[in-house]
């Protein structure tokens, strides 16, 4: 079972690996997760949501259960543009102050205290400052203080510290400026009310940035609609969605979008389905057809008959596990969730070194040098860029591939992904169609075609499917059969229109003692291209044969070429004969293939692969194909697959194409090339950050970095990860371009 709580008062990377190092270790829980953009935790396992409230804030944390998902999202909306008004607003207040006292630094004097004017003077502005840290700045001390009594520090506590040393400092030299060495009393509040405004902007223009890596989710919970039109007691009335029950007759009608998994009971229409398979054609549908919650009806009028509603719907799981992919974290960012978790203790450390250091071998004035480098440490040093380089990416990757049907289970399935060396398909229902039909028909016979498809219309065999349906689309009658008899495996015979007809293998036709000699080399060279012949035989006359094949689906050649391309090298794998599987891989240029392995040997040779030194993808659709998608790296789950193919893969495909792969690989690169750039900007800026804050450029140059400085790109800095991650909102894979 798995319980969601809404974060309210985590501020970096170092909160959340708190908070899962803290509930992680409760009894019942299996694991818990933070999803750090959307401020929620995620913990699988018994552990009752009260007995969760009451630890979170045991760790100095606050949450509240998750419920109704809509209202959940309204909700959070609403607290982020409370919450962006409020930023904007200390923003506006804090620099209100900060700006004019460092224009007056600049125009003016070095703003120290000399004389009792001096004091009065800079008195006031201090208590206008004053009040900057306790309103504006009000939240960074109280979660200061708050992780200060459970023992930790958070982002906060570096704000709170430095901000607040400034403002300290600076009232002592208001007050006792004889105390201190004439060089040692400048004063530092333009730099207290700067950072506490610059950092207050830069968390608004991260919670707006933040918004739109949503968006994805939000789409998809939009194309459900809020009511339904239900045919009850013989009227139509317009329900709420959550009032609709399996079995309901519902009305759809043009423009309107289709409210629950249904089965279409009355007329056909042309659906929209772009928004769940990424597929931008209309799908015809008629009476028996299934349509899902979700999809525009563009045409015709429906009546169709409720299946599954509520959570059961394609659209409901869609969005369940792109949320949940959208939390999960690959292994990627464990470096960072380490790194960030030790990281302020670290920083705190740091900044008592440095202030030690200038006090002890600095320059005059030490004290003003010793409080500059030791605030500017801590300003800069804040890690919220590093908690946000990984699940920003993972976020906007995640709904960015259900765009396009993708559905990705699992943030390490990303990763994964995106270092294949092989992807092995499955031959039946991947590579092709998954179900035979008629490709040749070879014989003169004006009446073969109907005389066949009416007798085996008679017969359950996948192939008689497969024949009578090829006479349906090619608008032939059928006409009643005598005397039907079937023999498994073998062929059938029947009287058709008072023609005798056979219809079956050559051994069928050899026992029947009909010469099949005629079309011998026609069957052969079918066998070869991996086609089935079936002959005809009329009044025992071999009149002609009918060739069935399982088809290579009409993308798969362009979709294996492109993976190709892409430096995947492609297995095909089959239960066939290594003669029909040879044929297969001929036509989609598969250089390496192999046949007959038995089901339970799939997984089998997916360890084999990966024993190689290989990574190794599997995508396959059926029951079979479960042990070695589980098995593989990565496993696909190619779109009308089983539900328990799905259930075993990494990763779902909603198209039934191989693009979709491609798709999906093309989309891992881009995302974990964007996670890297994220990761390599946050870390470079706090190793180079820390030891230019402290002063280490000094010695050489003679400046120093100012702390407001240090305040505009510790805030930026965040800004800056959230927009790259948002880079990838505009990528398209190239089937798509």
């Amino acid at each position: 079972m798995t319980t969601t709580l809404l974060l309210e008062n985590v501020t970096c990377a170092g909160c959340v690996k708190k908070i899962e190092k803290g509930i992680n270790t409760l009894p019942d829980v299996e694991l818990a997760s933070v999803d750090f953009p959307q401020r929620r935790l995620n913990v699988e396992g018994s552990i009752s949501g009260d007995r969760l409230i009451e630890a979170l804030s045991e760790i100095g944390y606050r949450g509240r259960l998750a419920s109704n998902e809509a209202e959940d999202r309204a909700q959070q909306k609403a607290q982020q543009a409370a919450q962006y008004r409020q930023y904007i607003r200390n923003t506006l207040l804090a620099l209100g102050v900060g700006i004019p006292l460092m224009a007056a630094g600049m125009l003016m004097d070095d703003m120290s205290v000399q004389t009792p004017q001096d004091q009065i003077i800079w008195g006031v502005v201090g208590l206008l400052t004053l009040m900057i840290l306790l309103f504006p700045g009000r939240h960074f001390f109280s979660g200061a203080w708050n992780a200060l009594k459970h023992g930790s520090a958070n982002m906060d506590s570096l704000i709170a510290l430095g901000t607040g040393a400034a403002w300290l400092f600076s009232t002592a030299v208001v007050v006792l400026p004889e105390v201190l060495p004439e060089g040692s009393r400048h004063l530092y509040y333009e730099a207290s009310a700067m950072i506490i405004g610059l950092v207050n902007f830069g968390l608004a223009m991260e919670i707006r940035a933040r918004g739109k890596t949503s968006e994805a989710v939000e789409r998809l919970l939009n194309l459900q609609p809020k009511t339904a039109r239900v045919m009850r007691n013989g009227k139509e009335v317009d329900l709420p969605l959550e009032l609709v029950q399996s079995g309901d007759l519902l009305r759809i009608r043009p423009g309107e979008q289709v409210p629950v998994d249904a089965i279409v009971e009355q007329g056909n229409s042309l659906i929209d389905e772009s928004m769940l398979s990424g597929e931008p054609v209309p799908v015809s549908k008629m009476v028996g057809d299934t349509v899902s919650a979700g999809t525009l009806n563009k045409s015709g009028a429906l009546v169709v008959k409720a299946e599954k509603v509520g959570s059961e719907t394609a659209l409901s799981r869609i969005i369940e596990m792109v949320k949940q992919a959208q939390a999960s974290k690959p292994e990627i960012s464990r470096m960072a969730d380490t790194v960030a978790g030790i990281f302020v203790p670290v920083v705190i450390l740091c900044s008592m070194v440095t202030a030690l250091i200038w006090y002890l071998v600095g320059p005059e004035p030490q004290l003003a040098y010793m409080l500059v480098t030791a605030m500017t440490v801590l300003i800069i040093a804040c890690p919220c860029a590093l908690g946000l380089a990984t699940p920003m990416s993972v976020m906007v990757g995640v709904g960015k591939a259900a765009e396009y049907g993708i559905l990705i289970r699992n943030g390490q399935a990303l990763q994964s992904a995106s270092q294949l060396d092989i992807l092995v398909l499955d031959k039946t229902g991947t590579i092709t169609e998954g179900a035979p039909a008629v490709t040749d028909l070879i014989g003169e016979h004006p009446q073969m075609l109907q005389l066949a498809a009416s007798l085996e219309a008679a017969s359950e065999h996948p192939l008689a499917e497969a024949i009578v349906g090829f006479a349906r689309e090619q608008n032939v009658s059928l006409l009643a059969v005598e005397n039907f008899q079937a023999h498994s495996g073998r062929g059938a015979t029947g009287r058709v229109d008072g023609i005798a007809v056979t219809i079956g293998n050559r051994a069928w036709m050899s026992d029947q003692c009909i010469d099949a000699s005629a079309f011998e080399s026609q069957a052969r060279e079918l066998a070869e291209q991996a086609k089935t012949p079936v002959y005809i035989a009329l009044n025992d006359q071999v009149a002609g044969i009918l060739a069935i094949a399982d088809p290579v689906r009409a993308d798969s050649v362009a979709a294996i070429e492109r993976l190709k391309q892409m430096g995947i090298g492609v297995v095909m794998i089959t239960g066939d004969n290594p003669h029909t599987a040879a044929a297969v891989a001929r036509q989609v240029a598969v250089d390496n293939f192999i046949a007959s392995v038995m089901p339970e040997d799939k997984a089998r040779e997916i360890v084999k692969l990966q024993q190689a030194g290989n990574r190794v993808a599997m995508c396959g659709d059926g029951i079979n194909d479960a042990p070695a998608l589980a098995r593989a790296d990565v496993g696909f789950a190619i779109g009308n697959g089983t539900d328990v193919a799905i259930e075993s893969a990494d990763m779902v495909l909603i198209r039934n194409s191989l693009h979709s792969v491609a798709d999906a690989i093309e989309l891992s690169r881009a995302t974990l090339s964007n996670i890297r750039q994220n990761l390599f900007g946050a870390f470079i800026y706090n190793t180079l950050g820390i030891p230019v804050a402290a002063g280490i450029l000094f010695p050489l140059t003679g400046l120093l970095l100012s702390p407001v400085i240090a305040g505009a790109a510790m805030a930026f800095s965040s800004v800056t990860v959230v927009s790259n991650a948002n880079r990838l909102r505009l990528f398209k894979p190239s089937s798509a371009r």
